[in-house]
């Protein structure tokens, strides 16, 4: 369509839509600034190697992690097997959010995954105090550290807009599934 002075008029729907796209891509590009920040960056590092730390020793040497707060394992195959199993899971789940740090692809699913495993380990040492009563101080130290952690992927998750984004995402491509 023509305009008075020659040049040609957008009409009414494709200026909406320039302009959705354009709101939509600064949403990107906050999301991307808030996630590639240096404190979220630092944020993954740190509880990262944190997780590693804590998944090798239970891995390779739970007799030493787990008599620092007054358990004594003993040598049951059985039982060792059962401690070693979660220091594995936690070793690999270090290595990701460590990879997270360095792999922009891979950040908002390192901030997940560190809230998921820091905020599951978190809650259940509540319902265990709950349930057994008052662990040692350096578990209840763990437990609030975790939960602090945990609090902090949220926090940078809700604040980067990718647990809204996702959200909206998942309406798209699945309509009436959430």
């Amino acid at each position: 369509m023509q305009s008075k002075n020659g040049q040609t008029a957008r009409s009414e729907p494709t200026l909406a839509l320039g302009a959705i796209s354009k709101m939509g891509s600064r949403v990107a590009v906050l999301e991307d600034r808030r996630m590639n920040n240096r404190l979220t960056l630092l944020y993954l590092f740190l509880s990262g190697l944190l997780l590693l730390g804590i998944g090798l020793a239970i891995l390779l040497a739970p007799h030493s992690i787990y008599a620092s707060n007054g358990i004594v394992l003993g040598d049951d195959p059985s039982l060792l097997s059962e401690i070693r199993a979660p220091g594995g899971f936690l070793t690999a789940s270090s290595i990701l959010i460590l990879l997270g740090t360095f792999r922009r692809f891979l950040r908002s699913v390192a901030i997940a995954l560190t809230v998921l495993v820091y905020g599951s380990f978190g809650l259940a040492r509540l319902v265990g105090l709950a349930l057994d009563g008052l662990p040692a101080a350096g578990l209840v130290g763990s437990t609030a550290i975790e939960l602090i952690v945990a609090a902090i992927g949220l926090l940078i998750l809700w604040r980067s807009g990718a647990t809204r984004s996702g959200t909206a995402a998942a309406r798209r491509q699945a309509p009436g599934a959430l």
